[in-house]
């Protein structure tokens, strides 16, 4: 995608009420945020993701660590080993066991790799890094501290979810998740996706629904999942998420 002239990839919303917004993420230290960039560069984003990235797979199942698939490491495995692959997720998450499994490119190793040089998702990367978004992400939350963000663009494709967890990364410097939607605005609940909040006795005292254009802001650590996408959805809950950072 070319992307010179006059093609905004990330373009922070000019109208958004800063003071109001910190308030509101006070009370519960989450807030979702409506229209945070401008339409063009929400536009442009959404192309990128739908059109521009080459999706791999990050999954885990139980205890083992958690795994990245590169795109064409993806395409070139065979039947026996997907066949593994969703056995060993379905038996972790039947039992009691943490899973997860959804597609992804993760925009760092993407950055430091030299997987593309330049291209589009370096520059979102660097975008995201950048004061504009940063001091946004620091005025709503009150962490001045924050210094940088680590991104992976993500897609809940059907038959994917995330596991309930907290991100208790604390000695990482993790201080606040995000996750920029870019999903329809038509998307139904019963196409799952859902980013869910958990209290210590496992009921859901919040949800946001994966909007497009929507920040999902979050200090951790939370307890949260991102409920099951059916088979019967459509392919279309794409974000880039992580994780703002003191360190």
């Amino acid at each position: 995608m070319d992307l010179t002239g006059t093609i905004p990839l990330f373009e922070i919303n000019p109208a958004l009420d800063r003071e109001r917004l910190a308030a509101d993420f006070a009370g519960t230290r989450r807030i979702q945020i409506r229209n945070v960039l401008t339409d063009a560069a929400a536009a442009t984003l959404h192309r990128v993701l739908a059109r521009e990235t080459p999706w791999g797979l990050a999954w885990q199942a139980g205890q083992g660590r958690p795994t990245q698939v590169r795109r064409e490491q993806l395409a070139a495995l065979g039947p026996a080993e997907r066949a593994h692959m969703e056995t060993a997720i379905a038996t972790a998450i039947r039992g009691r066991d943490y899973a997860f499994a959804y597609m992804h490119y993760h925009l760092v190793e993407a950055y430091l790799g030299k997987w593309n040089p330049g291209g589009v998702h370096d520059l979102l990367l660097e975008h995201i890094n950048d004061e504009p978004f940063l001091d946004l992400v620091r005025a709503v939350t009150g962490m001045p501290d924050l210094i940088k963000a680590d991104g992976q663009a993500t897609l809940y494709a059907p038959n994917q979810f995330l596991a309930l967890h907290d991100d208790s990364h604390v000695a990482q410097g993790w201080r606040v998740a995000y996750v920029l939607n870019f999903a329809p605005d038509d998307w139904r609940p019963e196409w799952g996706g859902y980013l869910l909040f958990h209290d210590a006795e496992g009921d859901i005292v919040q949800g946001f629904k994966p909007r497009f254009n929507a920040l999902n802001l979050f200090a951790v650590p939370q307890k949260h999942s991102v409920s099951y996408v059916p088979p019967f959805a459509p392919v279309g809950r794409f974000a880039i998420t992580g994780w703002f950072r003191d360190r």
